[in-house]
Formats: C-alpha cells, structure tokens, sequence
C-alpha cells in the first residue's frame, strides 16, 4: 500500500473534480462539484459570486472538500478528504491563481483562462481553497478508514 502522501499525489492527479462541502451563515449545508486546478495544497477551480457555494464561502471560509473516482468498482476507490479555507483570490494574487488553472486548462487541451476572464466585468471569479488538514482512504479493502495526510509547508 502507497503512503498517504503518494495516495493523496495520485488520488488528486487523476480525477478532474472536486466535490466542496460549504455551509451559510445558519449551518445549512450545500455540496458542489467544481472542475479543479490544483498546485501544492490550493486547490483553483472558477465560478460565479452568486452561486450556492460562492456565497456559502464569502460567509464561512471553513469547507471540507472530497476528491474521488465515482466509477471506481465497488471495494477499490481511492479518496482524498479535506478540511479547508476558501475564498476568491485577492487581485494581488489573481495572476499566479489563474496561471495554475490555466496550465491545467491547457493540459486538458481546454481554452485556457486569463485575468481578464476572472476580473472586472467578467462574470466568473477563481477561487482557492487552501487545505488546512488532510486524509486518504485507506486502500485495504476495509471499511470507511481514513489516514491522515502529513504535507509540509515550502
């Protein structure tokens, strides 16, 4: 069996989308998937300020997140788990955001994205989670275990 940190690595290279778990200001909780970029522990990913989860987040930052393969057979997924801040990305750091999410865009052999379409009067914002603590699902034919993930900072 992989350590979690190669788990983790090869768990968040090879699936496109990440599911967020948000909440609003009272506690109810909403789940989304978005398609993601990721670079180091942030994970990228665009939409709207007026979604759901945009605004769930523009209210709590605190998010827990899951990245999985929804067609692996039963008894062999592999899964990272996460509690995270989230927020749109400061102006000052937009440009090293949307590079992240533009490589990965190009990557997938996607139009790639620029500031401007993330800025101004554009109507999508990037975001950014940032992972505070992490987890994987042990890959042991067991039930639901998870171990956690120990990422150092650089």
């Amino acid at each position: 069996m992989d350590s979690p940190n190669v788990a983790a690595e090869r768990v968040l290279a090879g699936t496109r989308y990440v599911v967020l778990a948000t909440a609003d200001a009272a506690g109810t909780p909403w789940a989304t998937p978005v398609w993601f970029a990721r670079e180091q522990q942030d994970v990228y990913w665009v939409s709207r300020p007026g979604t759901q989860h945009s605004m769930n987040i523009a209210e709590r930052p605190d998010i827990a997140l899951v990245v999985h393969d929804s067609q692996a057979p039963v008894g062999s997924a592999s899964a990272f788990y996460a509690r995270a801040l989230a927020g749109e990305v400061p102006p000052d750091e937009v440009d090293a955001g949307i590079a992240v999410f533009a490589r990965e865009n190009e990557a997938q052999g996607l139009e790639p994205f620029g500031v401007a379409d993330v800025t101004g009067d554009a109507q999508l914002r990037l975001y950014r989670a940032s992972v505070t603590q992490a987890w994987v699902l042990a890959e042991d034919d067991g039930p639901d275990r998870r171990l956690e993930v120990s990422w150092t900072t650089t």
